[in-house]
């Protein structure tokens, strides 16, 4: 079993290097599909984690106060508020522990909000909403209360956002099905210039009784190797950029939006897995079509 399973990989570096420039070429296809769908994955994956961040906010309307707002006055909102149909729960909240919330949400960039010369944040009312069909009403009874500076609600961004994520993901899916089918074309024809070269010593194989799968795992292996490379580099490159990105616009997206990027170790860890996962199957599948006129496959 090992030596046939050691056959397997040196006839398919063999076929490799003696097929290096077809072999290049699937190589550079294969890699350019990846890294377009890496690039899809970083805008999808960054959409979704700004999107949840914003719905925590659409799960609940912030009232933020005038200063000359009392806290008498403020308690009288609160119960007014909590007997409103769809409110959950309302809670106060000082403008120090919405500076702390604030530095946790930017993480490790929550060090720049040390530099203010005074909380610029006002005191709020937290409404925690549980029928999202209440919250227009909700939020525009609580603008109309005395003592009001604003009203914080998401519901029209959140509606837009999930509307550009749904795009995006359906624009990324076709995309990827089109490249694929690219991928797996390359990747056949590059395996068919090695099986028209071993025609007959495939035929002899045939002869002297080898099974279909003995002669298809080189090819087999062959395709895999091809894929694995592609899946390395456009990892790579797709690490690599990525960090150069979050290192130049990181900070500025945190204080724009006050919602982190996807960290790099998170997004090279899933791109190993699906690259990797992408490139055996495509070329797994191309060297199976290449077989299929010399094979009963």
């Amino acid at each position: 079993m090992f030596r046939r399973f050691f056959y397997t990989i040196k006839q398919a570096f063999l076929q490799v290097f003696r097929n290096r420039a077809m072999s290049v070429a699937s190589i550079f296809a294969i890699t350019a599909m990846l890294l377009i769908l890496g690039l899809f994955f970083v805008i999808v994956i960054n959409i979704n984690t700004a999107a949840t961040m914003i719905r925590q906010d659409y799960d609940s309307i912030e009232v933020f106060l005038l200063d000359t707002t009392a806290p008498e006055q403020a308690d009288a909102m609160i119960a007014s508020l909590k007997g409103e149909n769809g409110v959950e729960d309302v809670t106060y909240r000082t403008k120090e522990e919405a500076m702390t919330e604030l530095k946790t949400r930017w993480g490790d960039s929550g060090y720049l909000l040390d530099s203010l010369a005074s909380n610029p944040l006002p005191n709020s009312i937290v409404i925690k909403i549980n029928s999202l069909e209440a919250a227009d009403d909700i939020a525009a009874k609580a603008a109309a209360l005395d003592g009001i500076e604003d009203v914080k609600y998401y519901k029209e961004t959140v509606d837009k956002l999930m509307s550009a994520t749904r795009f995006v993901q359906l624009a990324a899916i076709v995309i990827m099905i089109f490249l694929i089918i690219v991928s797996v074309v390359v990747v056949s024809n590059t395996i068919k210039l090695t099986v028209f070269n071993r025609a007959r010593e495939i035929s002899i194989m045939k002869y002297v009784g080898a099974t279909n799968w003995f002669i298809r795992g080189p090819f087999l292996a062959e395709g895999i190797i091809i894929g694995l490379f592609s899946a390395g580099i456009s990892v790579g490159i797709s690490a690599f950029v990525y960090e150069k990105v979050v290192d130049l616009i990181g900070k500025d997206v945190f204080a724009v939006l006050s919602t982190p990027m996807v960290p790099v170790d998170f997004l090279t860890y899933n791109l190993v897995w699906i690259f990797a996962a992408l490139g055996v199957s495509i070329g797994a599948c191309g060297s199976i079509i290449s077989m299929r006129k010399f094979l009963d496959a």
